[in-house]
Formats: structure tokens, C-alpha cells, sequence
């Protein structure tokens, strides 16, 4: 066995687990590892300007091609930087590697210079971390780091590197087999709970699919695809679940939950059985829970035990991953088509009476029109990745997904900022795909940055900022619950002309400020060969409905006039 430096077997073990890409920003600790980097032939390194945006495109690329996202910096303000971006992976359930540097073993704990405890920093927001303490550890940890990622409900892990570690030599042996006392997550399915979820399934008479990026995370659209192909009952998704299951198939009830179709939200509350698919019942969906589907009985099955009666009581509790799962209930159920006929009535009187809409004879550029607009030019089969706020939430309602991995977006914890350095990640991963990364004005500001990456690396990342102007969604709950008091919510005399913006990085770009010109604006960054952005001056006050205020029920639906 080769004797190798600490920062030799790090670089050796990321090649040998079949890392391609790593993100981030070298600093003082951990150079020792970037001059080892610099001579790998199989690691690609992708320098970032900021560190946030080393772990948001570590999760875009996780999140596109559904294998783990690794970044790399260094130690104190390098590490801080990464918590937003750790806390938006681990909501998500995405499974990202993040090395940090870290100040000698023995000046840890003495605030040495650009010293933070950032274990204890982010032992709340990882679903593991690890300090290295020994050379002789760091195959061992790293192997055991990519499969806690990856396995169960995966999550990000935090790896911190002391730099006298990185130095320390020892002979190296990558280990073939993992075995871990402490995490050994179930692959064992109950075949007695798969039987009386069945037996539910087939004698309901409201049944309703809830799903949830937990079957995007198992690969198993195909395995729900059969499922409702054979028993006929109605899918809605959550935001993190689209594109699981086609959003122009008969039996799609589109998004549920705050800005969910109505119809969708109608379908579960009447419901008289729900069954969620690799879900976790988040309070945006729920809406006030203990009004939520009454009369229903529920079947969840998720590979977290902590999820499963969490914040709704379960009746039918399946632990499993979703595919394997899936596999093992398709052959139990029947078809319910002629059981369920009155129900399926019952929804489509509801689509016709609360369809998804918008005034499309408004003469000014309305965001869900650029989006639609965006949807028809990419045949709806681009990746879209998106920054959080209205825009968001437009996206989700009128892009119409139809394939798994196409829809990137922070959910759980809601992070402005998330959707260009996400999908420049996304681009990377799948690049053979058109990634479209549809962002607020607001948003796009807080990491505008990252356009040097995506110019320097010839990223093809197409950008779409909708520009209205104000924080939107802040704006929208100020005009409706504040009586339009617009604290602190208003950009249109800050904002930059952020078409001159992308030009000054070297990024083609155009500018839409009539309704009539904006297909035209489409195609031109469409199919521009590099990266691209159009920034297009939309509608300012403009809200998105439906809308379930908090605290009301999920029927209890705020519409448009």
C-alpha cells in the first residue's frame, strides 16, 4: 500500500466513488487539498464566487441527475457560507457532500484565525457531519459520507478536513464494505401493512394519491405511473413532486396545498382515503391541520420513520423506499374506475368550475404568460430551476411537467437566491438538457454573481428574470393582510437594468418591456449557444392565486375575482 498525504487520499477518494464535479473556493486550511486537485485528471473543479453558491450547485447538480453534489472550501467565513445552502439541501432531502477546511486539530476550540465550529454550526441542518481527527480515517469517513447522502432519505454531510490531517501521512486502503452500527436503514418491506393499505385502496369510494419528491429521490415514476394506470385514481403532487407523474395526464390534479389548484385541494379534503407517496404532510400543503381531509383515512408510505404520523395520524403506515414498495402493491390493487365513477364526476365538475387561469388579454407582460410561453417553446421537457417567491409559484401552476428531475426549486426552506447558482449545477449535470432558470427580480439579486461561473465555464444556463419590481410575494401578503403597506418591499428604484448586468459579465442578453415582444426574447436566448438572459419588465401589483391564507383550511380558497 502506498504511503499518501491526508489531502492525497481525500482527492483519491472522491475519484474512486465516482465524483466528476466539484464546486466551491479555496482558501488558507485547505490548499494543502487544492494542490492536490490541481494534478487530478478525473476531478473537474468548478470555481464559484461565493460559497453559497458552491452548495446550491452541488444540490442543482444532486437534484438533476440524482447522484450526490460535492463542494469544497475552506475553513471559518469559507465554511459559515454554506449553511443556507446545507439547510436548503437538507429540507429538500438532497444528497450533497460538503468538505470543509478546518484550523489545525490542536488550535481547535482557541478561535484561531478564520476558526468556527462549524460541526456544531451545522449539526441541525445535515443529516450527518464528521470531524477528522486522524489521517487513518479519512477513506473511512468519506466512503461512510457518501453513503449516509444517499441511502434512506438522503440529506447533505458535512466532512471537516484540520489541515495538519490534510498533511499527515499514512499508507492508504479505500474500504469495499461499509459497516456502521449506528445507521443501517431498513430495507425490509412489511408485506403486512403493503396487504391492508391494498385492502383500503380497494374498497374506498373518495380515493386521492398525494405525492412528494421522496418518489422523484426513489426513481419511481414509472412504478406510480402503473399504479394509477391500473386502479384509476387522481394524483396531485406537492411542488417538490413535480414531474413524478405527467401534469397533462386526465388523471392529474396538478400541485395542491397554499397556492395549489383549488381542485386539487377540494379532492383531498373530500377525500375518503389519502394516499401519500413519499410525502411528509408540510404545513403549505396542509394547510390548517387539524382541518385537513376530515374524513379521511391515510396510507403514507416514506423511507423516514420520523415523517410517518409526525403531523397527521397514519392509519396505514408503510416503511420502504417508494419504488420497492410500489412494486410489491401494484399486483394487490384493482381497478377502481367504475367503483370511484361518482368521484371522478364530482372532479371534473370541480376542474370545469375552478380551472388554473389568468387574464390574458392583459395588454401588460404577465408572469404567468411568460411562463407559459417558456413551457410551449421547451415542449415542457426542460430542466427549470427556480429562484422563490411569485415567480415560483407561477412556475409550478403553469409550466405543466411532465418528467421527473425537471422541477428544481427550494421547498422546504424557501431560499431566495437558490435558482442560478442551482441551475448552473442542474446544466452541468444534464447537459445534454435546456435548463431554464425562471427568477424574481429579487431573488436573481442576491446571487447574481455566479454569472461569472456560468460564463467562465461556458455554462448554457438560459435566465429568465421576471422583473416586477418588488419583493412579490412580501408585496402580496402586505397588500392583502397589511393593508398595503409596502414595508420594505420595493425595488423598482434600486433595481439595476439587469440585461446591462449580464453584458458587464459577458452574458448575452435582452430586455422585454412589451407583451408582444416577448416570444421573440424567448427564442433568441433559446437558442443562443452560451448562456443567455432575457429580463423582462413585467406587471408589478399582481397576485398569485389561488391562495390559502394561513391558518384556514385547504377548501378554505382565496380566487380570482
Amino acid at each position: 500500500m502506498a504511503k499518501m498525504t491526508g489531502a492525497q487520499i481525500m482527492v483519491k477518494c472522491l475519484e474512486m466513488l465516482g465524483v466528476e464535479y466539484v464546486f466551491g473556493l479555496p482558501g488558507g486550511v485547505i490548499l494543502p487539498t487544492f494542490d492536490v486537485l490541481y494534478d487530478s485528471k478525473k476531478l473537474k473543479f468548478i470555481l464559484v464566487r461565493h460559497e453559497q453558491g458552491a452548495t446550491h450547485m452541488a444540490d442543482g447538480y444532486a437534484r438533476a441527475t440524482g447522484r450526490p453534489g460535492v463542494c469544497l472550501v475552506t475553513s471559518g467565513p469559507g465554511a459559515t457560507n454554506t449553511v443556507t445552502g446545507l439547510a436548503t439541501a437538507y429540507m429538500d432531502s438532497s444528497p450533497v457532500i460538503c468538505i470543509t477546511g478546518q484550523v489545525p486539530t490542536h488550535a481547535i476550540g482557541m478561535d484561531a484565525f478564520q476558526e468556527a465550529d462549524i460541526v456544531g454550526i451545522t449539526r441541525p441542518i445535515t443529516k450527518h457531519n464528521f470531524l477528522l481527527k486522524d489521517v487513518k480515517d479519512i477513506a473511512r469517513v468519506m466512503r461512510e459520507a457518501f453513503y449516509i447522502a444517499t441511502t434512506g432519505r438522503p440529506g447533505p454531510v458535512l466532512v471537516d478536513f484540520p489541515v495538519d490531517v490534510s498533511r499527515a501521512i499514512t499508507e492508504f486502503e479505500f474500504p469495499e464494505r461499509i459497516y456502521m452500527r449506528a445507521y443501517r436503514p431498513s430495507r425490509e418491506i412489511d408485506m403486512e401493512q403493503i396487504k391492508k393499505a391494498a385492502e383500503a385502496i380497494n374498497k374506498s369510494k373518495r380515493p386521492c394519491l398525494y405525492v412528494g419528491g421522496g418518489t422523484i429521490a426513489s426513481d419511481a415514476s414509472k412504478e406510480l405511473r402503473e399504479f394509477v394506470e391500473k386502479t384509476g385514481i387522481p394524483v396531485t403532487t406537492t411542488i417538490l413532486g413535480l414531474g413524478a407523474f405527467p401534469e397533462d395526464h386526465p388523471l392529474s390534479l396538478r400541485m395542491l396545498g397554499m397556492h395549489g389548484s383549488a381542485y386539487a385541494n377540494y379532492t383531498v379534503q373530500r377525500s375518503d382515503l389519502l394516499i401519500s407517496v413519499g410525502a411528509r404532510f408540510d404545513d403549505r400543503v396542509t394547510g390548517n391541520i387539524s382541518k385537513f381531509a376530515p374524513d379521511a383515512k391515510v396510507v403514507h408510505i416514506d423511507i423516514d420513520p420520523s415523517s410517518i404520523s409526525k403531523t397527521v395520524r397514519v392509519d396505514y403506515p408503510i416503511l420502504g423506499d417508494i419504488k420497492p414498495v410500489l412494486r410489491e402493491l401494484i399486483p394487490l390493487v384493482k381497478n377502481r374506475r367504475q367503483a370511484i365513477k361518482p368521484w371522478m364526476k364530482q372532479i371534473q365538475e370541480w376542474k370545469k368550475k375552478h380551472p388554473l387561469r389568468y387574464n390574458q388579454d392583459d395588454s401588460e407582460i404577465r408572469q404567468e404568460y411568460v411562463i407559459d410561453q417558456i413551457g410551449k417553446l421547451t415542449d415542457h421537457k426542460a430542466v427549470v430551476v427556480t429562484g422563490v417567491g411569485q415567480h415560483q409559484m407561477w412556475t409550478a401552476q403553469w409550466y405543466q411537467f411532465s418528467e421527473p428531475r425537471t422541477m428544481i426549486t427550494s421547498g422546504g426552506l424557501g431560499t431566495m437566491g437558490f435558482g442560478l447558482p442551482a441551475a448552473i449545477g442542474a446544466q452541468i449535470g444534464r447537459p445534454e438538457k435546456t435548463v431554464v432558470c425562471i427568477d424574481g427580480d429579487g431573488s436573481f439579486h442576491m446571487t447574481l454573481a455566479e454569472l461569472t461561473t456560468a460564463k467562465y465555464y461556458k455554462i448554457p444556463v438560459k435566465i429568465v428574470v421576471l422583473d416586477n419590481g418588488y419583493f412579490g410575494m412580501v408585496r402580496q401578503w402586505q397588500e392583502l393582510f397589511y393593508n398595503r403597506r409596502y414595508s420594505a418591499s420595493v425595488l423598482s428604484l434600486l433595481n439595476p437594468d439587469f440585461s446591462e448586468v449580464a453584458k458587464a459579465f459577458g452574458i448575452y442578453s435582452v430586455q422585454v418591456r412589451k407583451k408582444e415582444d416577448v416570444v421573440a426574447g424567448l427564442k433568441k436566448i433559446l437558442s443562443h449557444k452560451g448562456p443567455a438572459l432575457l429580463h423582462v419588465l413585467v406587471k408589478g401589483e399582481q397576485n398569485v392565486f389561488p391562495m390559502v391564507p394561513a391558518g384556514n383550511a385547504l377548501d378554505q380558497i382565496m380566487d380570482m375575482a
